[in-house]
């Protein structure tokens, strides 16, 4: 298991995408994604069209939990938002950034053999 770390100025996507490639890590498994964030963008489908996506821009500090994958160098995250009130937003995350704390992925790499 490999600890891929954002730290404060860093955007999550972009971030664990290069500390992937550089732990040669091309497919695997985003086990466990945990942390908070200050901004970020999510998607959910519509109810009309599972082939669509509403991207969602927001900017205020959240709590982040999730999960994801590693498929041929590209990151795919879903994610658990929470924000002020207890209120949570979930969906597929296109971008996060980091100022105050920290997000750390937990990842598994997949073999040739595994695939």
């Amino acid at each position: 298991m490999k600890l891929l770390a954002v730290k404060p100025g860093e955007e999550v996507i972009a971030t664990l995408s290069r500390c992937a490639a550089e732990a040669g890590i091309t497919n695997g498994a985003i086990v466990s994604l945990i942390g908070a964030i200050d901004a970020c963008a999510i998607s959910n489908m519509p109810a009309t069209d599972a082939n669509s996506d509403v991207v969602t821009e927001y900017r205020q500090p959240f709590e982040l939990s999730g999960t994801g994958e590693i498929v041929d160098g590209k990151v795919h995250v879903h994610v658990v938002l929470g924000r002020e009130g207890d209120m949570a937003l979930a969906g597929h995350l296109h971008w996060a950034k980091v100022d105050t704390f920290f997000v750390h992925a937990y990842t598994l790499s997949l073999s040739a053999d595994d695939r």
